[in-house]
């Protein structure tokens, strides 16, 4: 039974995109740029030849074993939901709405009018910000904290206090509902936290993402027509709307998501494991904590070779990343970058680096290629250079 690993470190950009100017991102490099300011070392990926990633700014490996490179994003935009779409498949002609200035007036109303209550906020922010900000009042009125960012996001913070995370999903699917056609957001995201006062606030892990269904066919919809298991840990199953998939365990942080990935490389099955690794971006790189941020990249090189051992010799293992999160950089927005490219079989004896690829969507088309399925996603598949190393 082949199986393929696909591990995203959420946020792990590998340098600047050629038009990164126009999101105002010149410079971003996440993982170089956290390199040069902590000393980081990654010893394992180092061995897999993310050294020979010039803008890793790491050692080359002379003995690395395994396949390196960047992905180029074609898609306009920086956000997960863009990301996750085009390596499995699926590319943005435009991107997702977004909302400097707060939702329209309409759209609030609208969604005031279907929960029942007025909101607080509507503006762009950082989470763990806005509810400091707004908490107490929250706390007093009872009305939800609206907030967006420079990415494509209507999100929604209560406090566990006042309302249950079941009815904080409940006011997302609402919202889902309303933010279609011209205002079609690219995820809901329900933010639950707690604490009685300004400064105790804390975000749970409780998080949900409710996202639009990709807008084509994508690696997860092929592979399960074809019989195949597709597992997503971690935020997948929102990030997909659940569409493609057989199983998922929404596994909250890293190491959650990579024990769920470890319990099931002990498992018999023929597909896709899908994993993410939220807490790069989600709690690092947002607050721009590069020593942090440095700290989770190295306890996922630490957990690797439990990774490594539990694959068998048809198993294919991937890893990139979905946009950049500078934590050395100015603001607290992602970052429009190249996202690198790790690709290893336990049966590969050296090392192959090939260079910038023009699509995060090579990679749905080389698990394509893998179980011997047609469909390339008008993308190029690189599993011709991985078997033969």
């Amino acid at each position: 039974m082949k199986r393929v690993v696909l591990i995203v470190l959420d946020s792990v950009g590998a340098g600047e995109l050629p038009d990164a100017a126009q999101y105002g991102d010149s410079g971003a490099n996440t993982l170089g740029n956290t390199v040069k300011a902590t000393g980081l070392r990654l010893p394992n990926m180092e061995k897999m030849g993310l050294g020979s990633i010039e803008q890793a700014s790491l050692p080359v490996n002379d003995k690395a074993v395994g396949l390196s490179g960047r992905l180029r994003e074609k898609s306009p935009g920086k956000d997960t939901t863009t990301g996750h779409w085009e390596m499995a498949g699926v590319r943005l002609n435009a991107p997702f709405p977004t909302y400097p200035n707060g939702f329209p007036e309409k759209v609030i109303k609208q969604f005031e009018e279907a929960i029942g209550t007025k909101t607080l906020g509507n503006y762009p922010a950082s989470g763990t910000v806005i509810i400091d900000e707004l908490g107490e009042e929250h706390l007093k009125t009872g009305f939800p904290i609206v907030y967006t960012s420079a990415d494509s996001v209507f999100q929604i913070a209560v406090n566990e206090a006042i309302y249950s995370n079941e009815e904080l999903y409940e006011m997302c699917r609402i919202a889902r509902n309303i933010l279609q056609g011209e205002h079609a957001v690219g995820r809901v995201i329900a933010r639950p936290f707690v604490g009685d006062k300004k400064g105790s606030f804390k975000r749970t892990a409780a998080r949900r993402d409710f996202s639009l269904e990709p807008l084509g066919d994508t690696i997860l919809d092929v592979l399960k027509a074809n019989g195949k298991e597709v597992i997503g840990v971690g935020k997948i199953e929102d990030i997909f709307a659940l569409r493609g998939l057989t199983k998922a365990d929404h596994a909250a942080g890293n190491k959650a998501c990579l024990a769920s990935t470890l319990n099931w490389l002990d498992k018999d099955f023929e597909g896709l494991l899908f994993v993410n690794l939220v807490d790069f971006d989600m709690i690092h790189g947002h607050r721009r904590d590069a020593e942090n941020y440095a700290k989770a990249l190295k306890e996922f090189d630490d957990a690797l070779p439990r990774i490594l051992e539990k694959l068998k010799d048809d198993d294919l293992l991937i890893i990139t990343a979905d946009h950049g999160c500078d934590p050395t950089f100015h603001g607290s927005d992602h970052t429009r970058e190249h996202a690198p490219l790790l690709a290893w079989q336990p049966v590969s004896e050296k090392h192959r680096h090939i260079g910038d690829r023009a699509t995060f969507a090579d990679i749905a088309a080389t698990i394509a290629d893998f179980y011997g399925l047609p469909e390339r996603f008008n993308a190029e598949s690189f599993l011709g250079e991985i078997q033969n190393l």
